[in-house]
Protein backbone atom coordinates (compact mmCIF):
# COMPACT_ATOMS: atom_id res chain seq x y z
CA UNK A 1 0.00 0.00 0.00
CA UNK A 2 1.34 3.47 -0.64
CA UNK A 3 0.61 6.43 0.63
CA UNK A 4 2.51 9.38 -1.43
CA UNK A 5 5.74 8.75 -1.67
CA UNK A 6 5.62 6.29 1.69
CA UNK A 7 5.41 2.31 1.07
CA UNK A 8 2.79 1.24 4.13
CA UNK A 9 2.78 -1.71 6.64
CA UNK A 10 0.38 -2.87 9.26
CA UNK A 11 1.97 -3.21 12.58
CA UNK A 12 0.25 -5.04 15.42
CA UNK A 13 1.86 -5.23 18.76
CA UNK A 14 1.78 -7.77 21.89
CA UNK A 15 3.29 -7.59 25.20
CA UNK A 16 3.34 -11.56 25.80
CA UNK A 17 5.17 -13.80 28.99
CA UNK A 18 8.17 -16.42 28.60
CA UNK A 19 5.10 -19.54 28.22
CA UNK A 20 3.65 -17.73 25.37
CA UNK A 21 6.55 -17.09 23.67
CA UNK A 22 8.08 -20.86 23.94
CA UNK A 23 4.21 -22.01 22.62
CA UNK A 24 4.65 -19.49 19.55
CA UNK A 25 8.36 -20.04 18.81
CA UNK A 26 8.32 -23.54 18.24
CA UNK A 27 5.01 -23.22 15.79
CA UNK A 28 7.29 -20.60 13.91
CA UNK A 29 9.91 -22.54 13.65
CA UNK A 30 8.28 -25.55 12.17
CA UNK A 31 6.14 -22.89 9.76
CA UNK A 32 8.19 -19.93 9.49
CA UNK A 33 11.57 -19.00 7.98
CA UNK A 34 14.07 -17.51 10.68
CA UNK A 35 15.08 -14.03 9.44
CA UNK A 36 18.48 -14.22 7.36
CA UNK A 37 20.25 -12.10 10.01
CA UNK A 38 19.80 -14.36 12.49
CA UNK A 39 23.25 -15.72 13.55
CA UNK A 40 22.63 -17.28 16.91
CA UNK A 41 19.21 -18.80 18.89
CA UNK A 42 18.77 -16.03 20.75
CA UNK A 43 18.64 -13.63 17.65
CA UNK A 44 20.87 -10.47 17.26
CA UNK A 45 21.42 -7.51 19.47
CA UNK A 46 19.99 -3.93 18.30
CA UNK A 47 20.64 -1.30 19.76
CA UNK A 48 18.81 2.28 18.56
CA UNK A 49 19.42 6.10 19.52
CA UNK A 50 16.67 7.88 19.52
CA UNK A 51 16.01 12.02 19.33
CA UNK A 52 13.46 14.45 20.32
CA UNK A 53 13.62 18.37 20.17
CA UNK A 54 13.08 20.91 22.45
CA UNK A 55 9.95 20.18 22.91
CA UNK A 56 9.93 16.75 23.60
CA UNK A 57 7.06 15.96 20.54
CA UNK A 58 8.36 12.32 19.95
CA UNK A 59 7.18 11.49 23.48
CA UNK A 60 4.49 13.92 23.81
CA UNK A 61 2.71 12.32 20.79
CA UNK A 62 2.93 9.11 21.67
CA UNK A 63 1.36 9.33 24.87
CA UNK A 64 -1.29 12.10 23.20
CA UNK A 65 -2.21 9.27 20.14
CA UNK A 66 -1.03 11.35 17.24
CA UNK A 67 -1.99 10.06 14.26
CA UNK A 68 0.76 11.20 12.30
CA UNK A 69 3.98 11.30 13.83
CA UNK A 70 7.56 10.60 12.94
CA UNK A 71 10.68 9.49 15.25
CA UNK A 72 14.52 9.60 14.02
CA UNK A 73 16.78 7.16 15.34
CA UNK A 74 20.10 5.66 14.55
CA UNK A 75 19.91 1.99 14.60
CA UNK A 76 23.34 -0.58 14.91
CA UNK A 77 23.51 -4.27 15.16
CA UNK A 78 25.21 -6.24 17.68
CA UNK A 79 27.18 -3.31 19.01
CA UNK A 80 29.08 -2.96 15.44
CA UNK A 81 30.03 -0.21 13.50
CA UNK A 82 29.86 -1.50 10.39
CA UNK A 83 26.12 -1.09 9.54
CA UNK A 84 24.76 2.22 10.99
CA UNK A 85 21.58 3.44 9.58
CA UNK A 86 19.74 6.33 10.27
CA UNK A 87 15.79 6.08 10.29
CA UNK A 88 13.02 7.47 9.94
CA UNK A 89 10.04 5.85 11.45
CA UNK A 90 6.34 7.54 10.03
CA UNK A 91 3.47 6.39 11.69
CA UNK A 92 -0.09 6.84 9.73
CA UNK A 93 -2.84 5.62 12.28
CA UNK A 94 -2.43 2.31 12.34
CA UNK A 95 0.04 1.72 9.67
CA UNK A 96 4.06 2.48 9.37
CA UNK A 97 6.73 3.48 7.25
CA UNK A 98 10.12 3.72 7.55
CA UNK A 99 13.02 5.68 5.28
CA UNK A 100 16.45 4.88 5.91
CA UNK A 101 20.41 6.51 4.89
CA UNK A 102 23.60 4.64 5.51
CA UNK A 103 26.01 6.34 8.08
CA UNK A 104 29.60 5.79 8.25
CA UNK A 105 31.14 6.08 11.75
CA UNK A 106 33.08 9.14 11.18
CA UNK A 107 29.17 10.43 10.83
CA UNK A 108 28.03 9.23 13.64
CA UNK A 109 30.81 10.65 15.75
CA UNK A 110 30.28 13.88 13.81
CA UNK A 111 26.56 13.64 15.17
CA UNK A 112 27.49 13.08 18.89
CA UNK A 113 29.84 16.13 18.72
CA UNK A 114 26.66 18.18 17.25
CA UNK A 115 27.86 18.24 13.69
CA UNK A 116 25.06 18.03 11.40
CA UNK A 117 25.59 20.50 9.28
CA UNK A 118 26.77 17.63 6.36
CA UNK A 119 23.67 15.90 6.26
CA UNK A 120 22.85 18.73 4.73
CA UNK A 121 24.85 17.70 1.50
CA UNK A 122 23.35 14.05 1.75
CA UNK A 123 21.42 13.23 -1.41
CA UNK A 124 18.78 11.07 0.60
CA UNK A 125 15.80 13.46 2.18
CA UNK A 126 16.02 12.03 5.84
CA UNK A 127 19.83 13.01 5.86
CA UNK A 128 18.77 16.51 5.31
CA UNK A 129 15.28 16.53 7.33
CA UNK A 130 17.35 15.55 10.38
CA UNK A 131 19.63 18.27 9.68
CA UNK A 132 16.59 20.88 9.54
CA UNK A 133 14.79 19.83 12.44
CA UNK A 134 18.26 19.69 14.84
CA UNK A 135 18.68 23.82 13.90
CA UNK A 136 15.00 24.57 14.17
CA UNK A 137 13.37 22.65 16.95
CA UNK A 138 17.31 21.33 18.77
CA UNK A 139 16.30 17.90 17.58
CA UNK A 140 19.06 16.05 19.64
CA UNK A 141 19.67 12.15 20.91
CA UNK A 142 18.23 11.42 23.83
CA UNK A 143 18.40 7.88 24.78
CA UNK A 144 19.79 4.42 23.31
CA UNK A 145 16.97 1.47 23.59
CA UNK A 146 18.58 -2.09 23.29
CA UNK A 147 17.01 -5.73 22.87
CA UNK A 148 17.93 -9.09 21.27
CA UNK A 149 15.30 -9.68 18.75
CA UNK A 150 14.30 -13.06 17.71
CA UNK A 151 13.06 -12.57 13.66
CA UNK A 152 10.60 -15.36 11.78
CA UNK A 153 9.46 -14.34 8.20
CA UNK A 154 6.27 -15.48 5.83
CA UNK A 155 6.60 -15.08 2.21
CA UNK A 156 2.67 -14.74 1.58
CA UNK A 157 1.69 -11.29 2.78
CA UNK A 158 5.52 -10.31 3.68
CA UNK A 159 5.09 -11.17 7.21
CA UNK A 160 7.74 -10.20 9.60
CA UNK A 161 7.08 -11.63 13.18
CA UNK A 162 9.35 -10.38 15.65
CA UNK A 163 10.08 -10.98 19.40
CA UNK A 164 11.84 -8.56 21.48
CA UNK A 165 13.78 -9.58 24.55
CA UNK A 166 15.39 -7.86 27.32
CA UNK A 167 14.39 -4.28 26.60
CA UNK A 168 17.09 -2.28 28.12
CA UNK A 169 17.29 1.94 28.50
CA UNK A 170 20.65 3.43 28.61
CA UNK A 171 21.56 5.32 32.17
CA UNK A 172 22.18 9.26 31.01
CA UNK A 173 24.83 7.46 27.95
CA UNK A 174 23.68 8.71 24.68
CA UNK A 175 26.91 6.70 22.45
CA UNK A 176 26.33 3.38 21.81
CA UNK A 177 29.77 2.56 21.35
CA UNK A 178 30.63 3.82 24.85
CA UNK A 179 32.79 1.78 26.84
CA UNK A 180 30.77 2.68 29.84
CA UNK A 181 27.48 2.43 28.77
CA UNK A 182 25.24 1.52 30.92
CA UNK A 183 21.86 0.21 30.51
CA UNK A 184 18.55 -1.00 32.39
CA UNK A 185 16.02 -3.57 31.67
CA UNK A 186 12.66 -2.10 31.78
CA UNK A 187 10.03 -4.89 31.62
CA UNK A 188 9.81 -7.44 33.92
CA UNK A 189 11.81 -10.84 33.39
CA UNK A 190 8.49 -12.41 31.87
CA UNK A 191 7.67 -9.75 29.77
CA UNK A 192 8.79 -9.30 26.19
CA UNK A 193 7.20 -7.63 23.25
CA UNK A 194 5.52 -9.51 19.64
CA UNK A 195 5.35 -7.39 16.86
CA UNK A 196 3.77 -8.58 13.65
CA UNK A 197 4.44 -6.60 10.45
CA UNK A 198 2.65 -7.26 7.49
CA UNK A 199 1.62 -5.73 4.32
CA UNK A 200 -2.03 -5.93 2.48
CA UNK A 201 -3.04 -8.90 4.11
CA UNK A 202 -2.09 -11.15 6.89
CA UNK A 203 -2.36 -15.16 5.80
CA UNK A 204 -4.82 -17.68 7.82
CA UNK A 205 -2.29 -19.62 9.47
CA UNK A 206 -0.44 -16.92 10.95
CA UNK A 207 -3.69 -15.55 12.21
CA UNK A 208 -3.89 -19.08 13.79
CA UNK A 209 -0.47 -18.69 15.33
CA UNK A 210 -1.37 -15.69 16.80
CA UNK A 211 -4.41 -16.99 18.97
CA UNK A 212 -2.34 -19.15 21.01
CA UNK A 213 -2.28 -16.97 24.71
CA UNK A 214 -2.83 -14.08 22.81
CA UNK A 215 -4.13 -11.48 24.92
CA UNK A 216 -5.32 -7.89 23.40
CA UNK A 217 -2.88 -6.02 20.86
CA UNK A 218 -0.85 -2.70 22.51
CA UNK A 219 0.00 0.35 21.61
CA UNK A 220 3.52 -0.30 23.13
CA UNK A 221 6.57 2.04 21.83
CA UNK A 222 10.37 0.80 22.96
CA UNK A 223 11.05 4.51 23.11
CA UNK A 224 8.54 5.75 25.00
CA UNK A 225 8.98 2.93 27.60
CA UNK A 226 13.13 3.80 27.79
CA UNK A 227 12.34 7.62 27.80
CA UNK A 228 9.68 7.67 30.43
CA UNK A 229 12.30 5.05 32.49
CA UNK A 230 15.13 7.96 31.44
CA UNK A 231 13.31 10.43 33.35
CA UNK A 232 11.43 8.49 36.10
CA UNK A 233 8.24 8.40 35.10
CA UNK A 234 5.33 5.57 33.91
CA UNK A 235 4.29 4.99 30.34
CA UNK A 236 0.70 7.21 31.10
CA UNK A 237 3.13 10.37 31.58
Amino acid sequence: MKHEKYTLRHEIKYFINQSVYYTLRERFRYLLDLDENTESDDGYLISSLYFDDMYHSARKEKIDGTRFRKKFRIRIYDRSDEVIKLECKIKFDSFISKVSATLSREEYDMILDDDYDFLATRPEDVCKELCALHHTRLLKPVTIVEYMREAYVFEAGNVRITFDKNISASISEVDMFSESLILSEILPTNLMVLEVKYDDFIPTVILDLLQIGMTNKSAISKYLLCRNKNIGVTQNG
